[in-house]
């Protein structure tokens, strides 16, 4: 008889591991949150504009999901939006993140969330540069930043794909 109580993992086109937290792993990963970090991930709110470290940042690497690790945009996508929040116009893989329909405020957008914790990042609009056109506006306390050169986060103890370090 298969064991129905492990969840099958589901991994991403680019070998990410996108099966969820245990309830477990997922209370231990929120603990190393602060208050405004919780505010915006787990209760979907916004940071305020141009407050973000992340707004002008131009180093190379990888900014990844601050709750879970997973990665969801190399620096080179990163585009200077004038919007006062990091934007981006296509993540690592489209399977990193989750579109969620948001009607809050009297306005319909596309809420992006991690897809393998959703904690929320932000939101999606059709404004941006070529080649998509699409402009990942993010809130930078919902990412963390890896150099190129470093490995990537394994906060979930699954391993990164083969061969994964930033460079």
């Amino acid at each position: 008889m298969a064991d129905t109580t492990t969840p099958t993992a589901k991994r991403s086109r680019a070998g990410f591991d996108l099966t969820p937290p245990s309830p477990e792993l997922f209370r231990a990963l929120v603990d190393n949150l602060d208050e405004e970090e919780r505010r915006v991930i787990l209760d979907h709110g916004t940071e305020r504009p141009f407050c973000g470290i992340f707004n002008e940042a131009k180093e190379k690497g990888t900014y990844c999901c601050r709750l879970c690790g997973l990665p969801l945009f190399n620096a080179g996508t990163k585009f200077e939006s004038g919007t006062g929040w990091p934007s981006f116009f296509d993540p690592i893989d489209r399977d990193h993140i989750a579109f969620v329909r948001d009607t809050s405020y009297g306005m319909v957008r596309t809420e992006i969330r991690c897809a393998r914790c959703e904690g929320h990042l932000g939101h999606v609009f059709p404004d941006g540069p070529p080649p998509t056109g699409e402009r990942y506006c993010m809130n930078s306390v919902s990412m963390r930043f890896v150099a190129e050169g470093d490995p990537l986060p394994d906060d979930l103890g699954r391993g990164a794909p083969e061969g994964e370090v930033q460079g």
